[in-house]
């Protein structure tokens, strides 16, 4: 078995990005989040910044450089970056004319990028976020907003990124980027999947004589499976899907990228494109310097991809414009002045620095500071429950991080147990941190949300940081009413915050599967008169049995939605993990026998 080479799996990320600065240290330099140019662009030029999960080199930090991304925001592997990422990476990349974020269309890079859209703005900074929407297989062209962003994110990131080389105003990068994502459509396919770093087995296998069609590029199988086939077939199997979605008034020239997903070797890639070619030839299209490589990649996966793109004159000048990055080159690019290393201290390094301790996603920035530190410092007897609860969400986490990740990788990418261990992790420290200091249980819920948010990033790691961040504001309101009234107004903020950040409800298949019934089965025992202990025991087997029952559901949103039917008869990860959650707060918060306020 082909395994990702590591010292620690869980520093993966975190060593690969070191040993990558360290060797193209002239071209780029890190900030916290990810990495910005080594030699800032012109301050009068639009910042472009792209991101996402790791997994994917050279998208998305090996493609920072003139003529391409001014940064790139990383996060771990399969995982969207944190809010906080986000906005560190786009103050460091900004100058005076705004900054463009772009992502694929994954619902925790949209959580995560909208939320640091939002706060650069408050910041003062101009800010755009699109999300690239090329991957055909994923959703039928009347939905085209819901599909994923694949391989044209080389197309419409590398369009954006001249188009402000070239000195275009924020609104016409913003403009370019959408038009070239307008008229882009990729298809993938996969002869064997990828294993994640630490994984002893694959994520997905693909059938001996098949091959799986419509692939994503996070470990995702593929919608179906075709026979196995020729170079030949395979390249006609291609070029029709896509030639079937030609835009009505597209041209016949057409900028091309034959990518591999990883383990497929060049010369497989070489052999492919010369026969994909002469087929583009019989559609009277002409190919506008086609890129063949790895330009966006699934870890070790063993497959291709195939991504058109109708040019007018303006895209065809920015496809063409040349390009200096780590990984990618084309053409020949300007004098390029000597690399700028900045101080902690100065401005720009500051600008780098996400303000305090506060996630830019959070609904109260920062007035969740010293002054709301000092009024919760009455609750600090409190403290040591909410320190034990959060040790004990991670030790269940812990030993849960396994099939939670077999789960997910049903239908999803896996990851789901290793992105709740980093944020538990991260939660259960920032709780016993500020109890040492003498903060309350209020902050000490405040600060765990903020570093499960930061450090786990993805859907879930967003998700969870609002929702403690939620039960947290709720408490500090001190409600009224007995201890079961109180547990259940403070859950059900931190539900309602779920609901409106991830825009998910019942039936979607997701963790507000277990959590809705959770949150009602708990008002309706403390409406009823029952003890805590007894009302969180119901409301809890509510979550369980709701949980499991996501086995029959087919997902609506995010990555397994694509995967529908694959998913039917496994229960969903973030409900099966909201509900062991629930159940180790139960332990904690209130034991039996005991009725903690």
């Amino acid at each position: 078995m082909v395994r990702p080479l590591a010292d620690d799996p869980a520093r993966f990320v975190e060593d690969a990005v070191e040993g990558f600065v360290d060797l193209y240290a002239d071209q780029v330099r890190r900030v916290p989040g990810g990495v910005v140019r080594a030699v800032p662009a012109p301050r009068s030029q639009v910042a472009v910044v792209v991101g996402g999960g790791s997994g994917h080199y050279p998208a998305f930090y090996g493609v920072v450089g003139p003529g391409y991304a001014h940064g790139a925001v990383v996060g771990n592997v399969f995982t969207s970056p944190s809010t906080a990422d986000v906005v560190s990476v786009g103050a460091a990349a900004a100058g005076d004319a705004g900054v463009v974020l772009l992502t694929g269309n994954y619902a925790g890079d949209v959580m995560n990028f909208t939320l640091g859209r939002d706060a650069l703005r408050e910041r003062g900074i101009a800010c755009e976020y699109l999300v690239v929407t090329d991957d055909v297989a994923s959703a039928p062209v009347e939905e085209v907003h819901r599909r994923r962003g694949i391989a044209g994110d080389h197309v419409v990131f590398k369009v954006a990124g001249a188009a402000a080389a070239e000195g275009a105003s924020f609104d016409e990068v913003v403009a370019a980027a959408r038009h070239a994502n307008d008229r882009t459509r990729t298809l993938g396919v996969a002869f064997d999947g990828c294993t994640l770093p630490g994984a002893e087995e694959p994520l997905f296998t693909v059938p001996d004589g098949t091959v799986g069609l419509g692939v994503g590029i996070h470990g995702e199988p593929g919608i179906g499976e075709v026979p196995a086939c020729t170079a030949t077939e395979l390249a006609g199997l291609l070029v029709e899907r896509l030639l079937s979605e030609k835009p009505a008034d597209a041209g016949p020239r057409v900028g091309v990228v034959l990518n591999g997903l990883g383990r497929t070797k060049y010369e497989e890639l070489f052999v492919l494109w010369r026969a994909v070619r002469p087929l583009l030839d019989a559609a009277g299209l002409q190919a506008v310097q086609p890129d063949v490589g790895e330009l966006v990649t699934s870890l070790d996966m063993s497959g291709c991809s195939l991504t058109l793109v109708w040019l007018d004159d303006d895209l065809e000048r920015w496809w063409c414009a040349p390009a200096h990055t780590p990984a990618y080159r084309r053409g020949q690019v300007g004098a390029v002045a000597a690399p700028v290393t900045e101080a902690p201290g100065t401005k720009a390094a500051d600008a780098a620095q996400p303000s305090g301790s506060t996630s830019a996603g959070s609904s109260d920035g920062d007035a969740t500071g010293s002054a709301a530190r000092v009024v919760d410092a009455t609750d600090a007897s409190e403290a040591p429950v909410v320190v034990a609860a959060l040790a004990q969400v991670h030790a269940v986490l812990t030993d849960l991080e396994t099939e939670l990740g077999r789960l997910d990788a049903v239908a999803g990418d896996g990851d789901h147990g290793r992105g709740m261990l980093r944020g538990s992790t991260a939660a259960a420290a920032a709780a016993a941190a500020a109890a040492d200091a003498g903060h309350g249980a209020v902050a000490c819920l405040r600060d765990a949300g903020r570093a499960w948010a930061d450090q786990a990033g993805g859907t879930s790691g967003v998700l969870w940081g609002a929702g403690i961040g939620a039960v947290a504001h709720a408490l500090a309101a001190r409600p009224v009413g007995d201890p079961s009234t109180r547990a259940a107004t403070a859950v059900r903020a931190g539900v309602a915050a779920v609901v409106a950040l991830g825009g998910a409800q019942p039936g979607d298949k997701t963790m507000v599967d277990a959590a809705e019934p959770f949150a009602a089965a708990l008002e309706q025992a403390a409406a009823a008169g029952q003890a805590p202990a007894a009302a969180w025991d119901t409301a809890l087997e509510a979550a369980r049995t709701a949980a499991q029952a996501t086995a029959d559901l087919r997902p609506r949103l995010g990555r397994a939605r694509p995967l529908a039917e694959r998913s039917v008869g496994t229960p969903d990860p973030g409900a099966v993990s909201f509900a062991a959650i629930a159940a180790a707060v139960r332990s904690t918060v209130v034991p039996e026998g005991e009725e903690r306020s």
